[in-house]
């Protein structure tokens, strides 16, 4: 979790780049574009971070935690690479995976077991020579590896520019007619620098009423806990 005086020192650098987010800020606060809502799942573990990014492509969040989950109680816990890359194929494919990602997190885990790739240790890494370390393992494009960057590695200037929340985000905040490209959303952006995670956050909360949560995998949760109080009152 980022500090308050950080945060509030990102975003006022941000907003002294692109005045047009100071309302924005001034209704929504200032959120951490780091938080990482998966209820305690992955723990600090990375790749098991990296596995809940692959599984939880193109499916609802509620219908991804379950996947997770039974692919925990298949490795005893929280998922590490050793113990999934002996896992058959047939056992993970039994956890709700598709074909395509059971291969795909297959291959992530015998990567990360043999040392092909480190997800753990990224940190010396620029964030370009992440991202294209990242894209080359099946599963992994390039929107997951922002996703891994801003989450995971905390990266203060990742704008997923391809993110369709981010370019509607950047059509309210210029006032545009048209959602922009991918091309035209880089070039707004690119003034930002280096705070794009700090307004890829508030693009995204700008998209939801103030009293909402913008989050998918914030709102799973809280509707979990939710759940929870309900039963066990």
């Amino acid at each position: 979790m980022t500090t308050t005086s950080a945060l509030g020192d990102s975003y006022r650098g941000l907003v002294s780049l692109e005045p047009a987010f100071q309302p924005i800020l001034y209704h929504y606060g200032e959120v951490d574009p780091f938080l990482w809502h998966d209820g305690g799942r992955t723990g600090d573990s990375k790749f098991a971070a990296m596995v809940l990014h692959i599984a939880g492509q193109q499916i609802s969040t509620r219908v991804a935690f379950v996947v997770f989950d039974r692919i925990a109680i298949l490795t005893g816990g929280i998922p590490d690479a050793t113990t999934m890359a002996a896992l058959d194929f047939d056992e993970l494919r039994a956890t709700g995976l598709s074909n395509a990602k059971t291969r795909y997190i297959q291959s992530l885990a015998q990567a990360q077991a043999n040392g092909a790739i480190d997800l753990e240790h990224m940190d010396d890494l620029d964030d370009d020579r992440a991202i294209a370390q990242l894209i080359t393992r099946p599963g992994i494009g390039i929107w997951t590896a922002e996703m891994f960057l801003i989450h995971q590695l905390h990266r203060p200037d990742v704008l997923p520019s391809g993110d369709i929340g981010i370019r509607k985000g950047v059509q309210k905040l210029r006032n545009l007619e048209a959602t922009p490209t991918i091309p035209e959303t880089i070039a707004y952006a690119a003034a930002w620098s280096p705070f794009r995670s700090y307004a890829a956050a508030l693009l995204w909360r700008s998209l939801v009423p103030i009293d909402a949560i913008s989050d998918q995998k914030e709102r799973e949760i809280v509707r979990e806990t939710t759940t929870q109080e309900r039963r066990h009152p």
